[in-house]
């Protein structure tokens, strides 16, 4: 079968085109433009604009946040610490076709009591929130989410690092596991209200990178300052999974060192506005975000981390439109987990368009932030299949009322989700 979306506005990944016909058969779109063949099912979207299906480039994720990332036209999840590398999908996804799309970093490289271990609690003990998820699963996927936690663990000991053997042993684990990329945490726990925690030596660091590199795994680090931001692009990653918070007097040294290594940037705004104090109360009370979400999540969008209230968003948007306007690539990105009012401000899905307006509330326009959160994430995280509509791209697609590339908010007025060609809604 053939599915023919007619008269329709299109944001192809990079640039506009008039309105036009896209034709959509089994996974992959067959052409934009021409003629409609015989027996298509036809739809009429005039009036709106057909996006390529959304990227979230920094999630901690589940089956359920999966489904919930799906219903807001986000077709692909890039999670930066959890389970679904590739073994963790062959066991946790396995027949499951109504959520998104994921890749995985695994587990990170951090140090005995580094972060994230400040958020979590000792001795391998699940987390409430993911017992009280286990709850409303399957008896399968409950033994195989339990069985991945156990894996991942160890036996209830966070895997960590502590000399370079031991990084070089940790990234090769991941890899075997089926990382898709490598995470490293350059976290020493100030922007956290958690001052003090341990991080590795420049030396270990670099080490876990160099061995990323040499599996072809590109290596993205935690940093929330300026000064873990030099020391990651000092190590050779490829990424920023954060925009630093604070905005020190060297912060055009520093800009300048991003672009000139090449790196990306993933700012996470919702999450940095989230510890800056500021909850998400606006997006949460907009109907076509709280008719998605569950009241745990709406809960959680009404929250905030509230770790650094002394920071502030006008020095987050100056930081984020120096890299910009300096040629670092800024991906979208929103570090959105589970819901719980402490990691409050984010929800999975609808905290893309949240970034999304914030990078043009900081300067970006619609056109760069609808870029950056699909042909950018695509291009920099080698999903060459994805995140454009041209012919022969699969067909994860996001249709709109209105015109998001004038008015960016008008990419949650979602009219219909394509995943693989299927709708979704």
């Amino acid at each position: 079968m053939i599915t023919a979306i007619t008269n329709v506005r299109v944001f192809d990944g990079e640039k506009v085109i008039r309105p036009t016909t896209v034709l959509i058969e089994g996974e992959r779109i067959l052409s934009v433009g021409g003629e409609i063949p015989e027996h298509a099912d036809i739809i009429d979207a005039e009036g709106g604009t057909l996006l390529p299906g959304l990227m979230d480039a920094h999630v901690h994720t589940s089956v359920d946040s999966l489904r919930d990332a799906l219903k807001f036209g986000v077709t692909t999840e890039l999670e930066m610490m959890g389970g679904f590398t590739q073994i963790g999908r062959e066991a946790q996804l396995k027949g499951i076709g109504d959520i998104a799309d994921v890749r995985s970093a695994g587990m990170a490289v951090t140090p005995p009591g580094g972060h994230p271990d400040e958020l979590m609690p000792g001795d391998g003990e699940i987390p409430d929130f993911v017992l009280k998820e286990l709850e409303m699963m399957s008896e399968e996927d409950r033994s195989a989410m339990l069985a991945a936690h156990a894996h991942a663990h160890d036996h209830g000991e966070a895997p960590t690092v502590t000399n370079r053997e031991e990084a070089l042993a940790f990234v090769n684990e991941q890899v075997r596991e089926g990382a898709d990329y490598i995470k490293i945490m350059i976290e020493e726990g100030t922007v956290l209200a958690a001052p003090g925690l341990p991080v590795l030596s420049q030396d270990i660091l670099r080490a876990a990178v160099e061995e990323a590199h040499r599996h072809h795994k590109i290596a993205i680090a935690h940093v929330l300052t300026a000064e873990s931001a030099r020391q990651a692009i000092e190590v050779g990653v490829e990424g920023l999974a954060h925009l630093f918070i604070d905005r020190p007097e060297n912060t055009p040294d520093l800009v300048r060192m991003i672009a000139e290594a090449g790196a990306f940037v993933t700012p996470c705004l919702v999450l940095n506005s989230s510890i800056i104090g500021n909850p998400a109360s606006e997006l949460a009370g907009d109907p076509r975000v709280s008719s998605r979400l569950s009241p745990e999540w709406i809960d959680t969008l009404n929250a905030s981390f509230n770790t650094y209230p002394q920071g502030s968003m006008e020095d987050n948007y100056r930081n984020v439109m120096d890299l910009h306007r300096a040629g670092v690539d800024i991906l979208v990105g929103t570090d959105v987990s589970v819901p719980v009012p402490s990691l409050g401000g984010l929800a999975h899905g609808a905290s893309v368009h949240h970034e999304m307006q914030l990078l043009v509330e900081a300067g970006f326009t619609p056109v760069e932030a609808l870029q950056s959160a699909t042909s950018k994430i695509t291009r920099r995280f080698g999903l060459t299949d994805r995140g454009t509509i041209v012919e022969g791209a699969r067909a994860d697609l996001l249709l709109v009322d209105g015109d998001p590339t004038v008015n960016i908010s008008d990419t949650l007025s979602i009219r219909g989700v394509w995943q693989r060609g299927i709708r979704s809604n």
